[in-house]
């Protein structure tokens, strides 16, 4: 897959460890949230970047500070209708204070995009159907907004009062 990132493609060094796997001395990975909790201490000791990636049942709000210790975090869409990553992007970035990578996976689709930017996802992986095309047009999708999000952007009404 197709990595998006800062509005580029570019290679994706992380590998996604199912919890039963050996976790590796070298190279960057992504464990499960629970395998991260129960295994905090190992994982961080690594000399490689660690990510957790968070399945739609997953709330961020356990990891707590521990974070702030994490390169990123895979938000997963198990498919289009199910919108809790969303939920998870945002709650990291405003709640948690997280300032590293979000990073979209799974079965989300074009018109998700330009959201998922507005609630602090900052890195895209493209699913088979999604091209740089479609997510490069998708951020063009709403020149307004009506609601606060993650990035700050001006509501129409903060436009309509002159803030």
């Amino acid at each position: 897959m197709a990595l998006v990132k800062n509005n580029a493609v570019v290679p994706n060094d992380f590998t996604r460890l199912a919890d039963a796997d050996a976790i590796p001395e070298t190279g960057s990975i992504f464990v499960s949230a629970k395998r991260f909790l129960e295994h905090r201490d190992a994982l961080l000791a690594r000399k490689a970047p660690v990510g957790v990636w968070l399945e739609a049942a997953d709330s961020p709000e356990p990891l707590g500070d521990n974070v702030h210790k994490l390169a990123a975090v895979a938000v997963n869409f198990p498919g289009p209708r199910d919108g809790r990553a969303f939920t998870w992007a945002r709650i990291l970035r405003t709640r948690m204070g997280y300032k590293g990578e979000v990073r979209a996976v799974g079965h989300y689709i074009r018109d998700h995009v330009a959201f998922l930017t507005r609630v602090g996802v900052d890195a895209f992986d493209l699913p088979e159907h999604l091209t740089k095309a479609d997510y490069d047009s998708s951020l063009h999708d709403f020149s307004h907004v009506y609601q606060r999000a993650a990035d700050g952007q001006k509501t129409i009404w903060d436009l309509r009062l002159g803030k």
